[in-house]
Order: C-alpha cells, then sequence, then structure tokens
C-alpha cells in the first residue's frame, strides 16, 4: 500500500495510524509536541510529584470506536469501572446522596421503580427524553426538552454537559441525541463507566506507540507542520522546520491537528471557531476507602469527582467563567465542594491546577455546522479529530472515530 503521513499523535491521529499499520500501510506520523495524546496525555508533575493527567476522560461501555481501538493496540483491560451502571452522586445544598441504577436493557424497567429512579422525579418525567431521539439538526436542546425539575439538575444536566462540555440548554440536540441513543437509549450495558487506570497515557497512548513500533511505523516528536505545499489538486510536500518531505500524488496525507491550525495550513478551511474551556483538579491525598470511583456533584462549582488510589481529581466542564481565575483561588474553591462531597479535612492537601481554555468546540448548533468532512478538495488529504464531522461532540469516541473514519478512506483510494 502507499505510504500514509499523519500530522499529529493525538487520538485521532493515533487511531488513523494504527488503523492502517494494521492493514500494512507504511506510515509516518508527525507531531509538534515533545509528547503524543493531544488532550488525552500524562505527565510527571514537579510540584505534586507523581504522574497525572491534563484532565479526566470517561468512557461508556457503548463507544464501539473507542474499544476497537485499545482491543487494536492491546489495552482494552486498561479501562475499569463496574460491572453494571452505577453513578453515585450528592447534592450540596441538601447534602442527599444517591446511585442511578439502571437496568442492562433497552426498556428502561428501572423508572418504574421510585427508589432507583433520581430522587424527586417521577415517572412522566421521564418522557419528556423522548425529544431528545430524533430532533433535527438546527434544535437546541431547550427546545426539545424541559430544562427544569428534579430529572434535569440531577441527572440530565451533568451528563449533558460532561459529554457536550457546553451549556446543554444552548447545545445541539442533535448531538446529544446522538450521545443518547448510543448509550442511555441501550440500557446500561451500554453506559457503564469506564476510566483510564493507572493514566490516560498508560491506557491510550503508550500501548499505541509501542503498537506502531511493532509495525514499524515512524514516529517523530517536535516536529511541527510549518506549511502544506499544493499543486493542482494533490499536496506534493510537507514543510517541517527542519526538513521538507516530498509526497506523491499516490500517498496519503491525514491532518489530525487542532481546528485553529488546520486553518492556517490549508486555505480557506471552514471549521468551528468557538470553544469551550474544561479546568481540572488534581490533589494529591488517597481519598476515603468508601469513595466511589467517580461522584457526580450537585450544587457546587465541582462537578465530578475521581478517586484514585493515590490522588483526587475533579473535572469541571464548560468552564469559561473559571478559566481566567487566579489558580489558588480556585484550589480552594474546588476543594471546599470535594471535603463537603467526601467528608474531608478543608484544608486542601497539596494540588495542581489544568486549564484547557480550548478544550472543545462550542457543541451548539452553529458551531456544528461548521464542523468539515474528512475528505478535503486534494485527493491526498484528508482530516481527522474530534471537531471534524463525526456526528458526535467532541469526545474520546468522536476523536477516535474520526481516525478510523480517516483510516477507512486513505486505505480504498
Amino acid at each position: 500500500m502507499r505510504k500514509v503521513h499523519v500530522i499529529g499523535a493525538g487520538l485521532a491521529g493515533l487511531a488513523a495510524a494504527t488503523a492502517l499499520a494494521r492493514k500494512g500501510a507504511q506510515v509516518s506520523v508527525y507531531e509538534a509536541a515533545p509528547q503524543a495524546g493531544g488532550r488525552c496525555r500524562s505527565y510527571f508533575d514537579s510540584v505534586l510529584g507523581q504522574v497525572i493527567d491534563n484532565g479526566n476522560h470517561l468512557v461508556l461501555s457503548g463507544n464501539h470506536a473507542t474499544f476497537d481501538y485499545l482491543g487494536r493496540v492491546g489495552a482494552q483491560e486498561r479501562l475499569v469501572g463496574p460491572d453494571r451502571a452505577r453513578f453515585d452522586f450528592v447534592d450540596l445544598k441538601s447534602a442527599a446522596r444517591w446511585m442511578i441504577a439502571p437496568n442492562e436493557g433497552p426498556l428502561p424497567w428501572w423508572t418504574l421503580v421510585p427508589s432507583r429512579r433520581v430522587p424527586g422525579t417521577s415517572l412522566g418525567d421521564y418522557a419528556s427524553l423522548l425529544g431528545l431521539i430524533f430532533p433535527g439538526a438546527t434544535r437546541r436542546i431547550a427546545d426539545v426538552m424541559r430544562c427544569d425539575g428534579a430529572l434535569w439538575e440531577r441527572l440530565m444536566r451533568p451528563f449533558l454537559l460532561a459529554a457536550l462540555n457546553t451549556e446543554p440548554e444552548i447545545s445541539s440536540a442533535a448531538l446529544a441525541a446522538a450521545v443518547i441513543r448510543e448509550t442511555l437509549a441501550k440500557g446500561g450495558r451500554a453506559y457503564r463507566p469506564r476510566i483510564a487506570h493507572p493514566t490516560l497515557a498508560a491506557s491510550f497512548i503508550d500501548p499505541a506507540l509501542a503498537y506502531l513500533q511493532d509495525k514499524n511505523a515512524a514516529v517523530q516528536m517536535g516536529q511541527r507542520l510549518r506549511r502544506i505545499e499544493f499543486e493542482s489538486a494533490t499536496v506534493n510536500a510537507l514543510e517541517f522546520s527542519d526538513a521538507t518531505i516530498a509526497v506523491s500524488s499516490e500517498d496519503v496525507v491525514i491532518l489530525a491537528v487542532p481546528p485553529w491550525v488546520a486553518q492556517e495550513l490549508i486555505p480557506g478551511l471552514a471549521a468551528p471557531d468557538r470553544f469551550s474551556a474544561i479546568v481540572n483538579a488534581h490533589f494529591k491525598i488517597a481519598p476515603p476507602r468508601d469513595a466511589p470511583q467517580m461522584l457526580g456533584v450537585i450544587g457546587g462549582t465541582v462537578e465530578w469527582i475521581f478517586s484514585f488510589s493515590d490522588r483526587i481529581s475533579v473535572t469541571i466542564s464548560g468552564a469559561d467563567r473559571l478559566v481566567d481565575r487566579e489558580r489558588e483561588e480556585l484550589a480552594h474553591l474546588i476543594w471546599n465542594d470535594v471535603a463537603a462531597a467526601l467528608d474531608m479535612n478543608s484544608t486542601p492537601p497539596p494540588w495542581q491546577i489544568v486549564k484547557e481554555k480550548r478544550a472543545t468546540f462550542a457543541a451548539t448548533p452553529e458551531q456544528n455546522a461548521k464542523r468539515p468532512l474528512a475528505t478535503t478538495q486534494w485527493r491526498n488529504l484528508l482530516l481527522a479529530g474530534d471537531w471534524t464531522d463525526t456526528g458526535l461532540p467532541a469526545t474520546i469516541e468522536g476523536a477516535v472515530r474520526s481516525g478510523h473514519n480517516a483510516a477507512k478512506i486513505a486505505y480504498s483510494r
């Protein structure tokens, strides 16, 4: 098979590269950063003296592209979670605690049992979710369902905010529907929560790099693409800071970089141009023994608390309101919620704050309409990334699916 140049070693690029390497393609991967992973990365933090992830990424058991990727690189066992779908919540305002425990199959009979429902909800409340199944391309979530009441505040809003990283009321109903059709609508077996263990890199990145090495693919770090040279309907050269690589018309280039980088490299590329932030906090302290692995928080600044053996990590999605605040202020604000939720001492342990100002594209109908296809006007240039038109929001599943799609197109040419 022809040579394939993959620009970017985030999840989209690695998914494309490993899929093509498996098919026997001659693959070269170029990454501008000194390490692979993009937003799905781990690193040794000198302040905490331990390896941490840049953020927490939740995978659901119905994310089939993600599990195909992990299976290919031999890392499916690196994701851990309960045998059945279980979600623990605490409301900091009322001190109420509860667990959502749906049944495994697609018929949601668990909603018939008051003790298994979200506290304060009735059976009729769940019927409002039907508006999200096939809502149309241009509508917002607030246009198709109620955005108030106990079901919204205690389940749907936190779930959708985590999936979309945008205030749910103004977010694309079509993107929300895509997530729900593939997870919630299929029953608990499709949304068992899974978390990378012990780190994101150990689960998603290091096994892929080892796989590519085993397949004799070339992976180069610190290689920033400066310019793409076009001739007629094809790419004919890739200009890096220290070398220019010729590209034949039979070769394929997969550009798996953030949208703002892609727009600098490709003339006239339409792409999302509004983004939403994520704030993550890491605390060097062992959680209480009875702490759930993942805890949803209602009524506070914090949204999700993840408990690891050596640290507690927090993720706040749609965090534009927080991203410019001082790090120390954020650490104390966040720890106050963690201490209340896990019944811990109010004095913060050693901490680290990680801000992603442009973590994902804003998942509004307007921004969703700007997402480009994988194919371009140049015959041998393809796009990959969670910001391309995958039909999903900017999640791990969307990134991996985009890489697989680009690889499929590249292989067929």
